[in-house]
């Protein structure tokens, strides 16, 4: 497994985010980039990074190059990086840690709404990026995306897992509803003279399903990428700061 030499200037990830998707990661992204002046890795530059997939594919297959993928990233949340939490911890040890969390129904009924929705997984049968979650995500989660207790379940096993694991003073368990305060302590820095980010509402969710039906999707979907890297994340999340979680 590579070390931790990549990541901005050499410094390699600084906040390593280990809630799923769906507690607040697409806006923590955006806090973090604030914060950090820096770039945070997230399932949108899996999209808009050509080759990203086969990276975490070889990730899922026990050859992880944790700097050939967070290269130029202070940060990263939300899936897949968040199945590697505790490889991540383990390779990035002055990394602070933070698990976003929810209401776990509350993150249930929007997963199917959204990331674990069948008509989204009906669009990607056949891709690398179904093969990719598959291997990234639905092998981690231990079940099908649409059993509830199953998911449940494995929620609270998660979290239990990295509180357990992650020493207090590395881990911050965070609501992105709590805004900048516990953020910022726990980080060491000033807050902002602005809102907390509120991104990634379920309408913004309807921009990415549109992105992938467009003519750009099957490249976008088998890991091509866009001409311009990380643009996927404006496309899905174009109106930060203006959304609810």
């Amino acid at each position: 497994m590579t070390g931790p030499a990549g990541g901005q200037g050499g410094k390699g990830l600084e906040v390593i985010g280990a809630g799923f998707g769906r507690t607040g990661t697409a806006s923590l992204k955006i806090a973090l980039e604030r914060l950090l002046g820096a770039p945070c890795y997230h399932m949108s530059e899996v999209l808009g990074r050509a080759g990203h997939m086969d990276l975490w594919l070889d990730a899922a297959e026990g050859r992880p190059d944790w700097d050939a993928i967070f290269a130029d990233y202070a940060a990263t949340v939300d899936f897949p990086a968040a199945s590697y939490w505790r490889d991540l911890a383990a390779a990035y040890p002055e990394a602070k840690v933070v698990l976003t969390t929810r209401d776990p129904e509350t993150w249930f009924r929007s997963t199917q709404a959204t990331i674990f929705s069948p008509v989204l997984h009906d669009r990607l049968a056949g891709t690398k990026w179904e093969r990719m979650l598959r291997a990234t995500i639905e092998e981690h989660l231990g079940g099908d995306y649409g059993d509830r207790e199953a998911l449940l379940a494995t929620f609270a096993r998660h979290e239990a897992a990295v509180r357990e694991a992650v020493p207090p003073d590395r881990l911050l368990v965070f609501k992105v509803a709590e805004g900048w305060g516990p953020l910022c302590r726990f980080l060491g820095q000033a807050e902002p003279d602005e809102p907390f980010p509120r991104v990634n509402a379920r309408e913004d969710f309807d921009t990415l399903a549109e992105l992938l039906a467009s003519p750009i999707g099957p490249r976008v979907m088998n890991g091509e990428g866009l001409p311009e890297p990380g643009s996927v994340h404006e496309k899905v999340f174009e109106d930060a700061g203006t959304r609810g979680p």
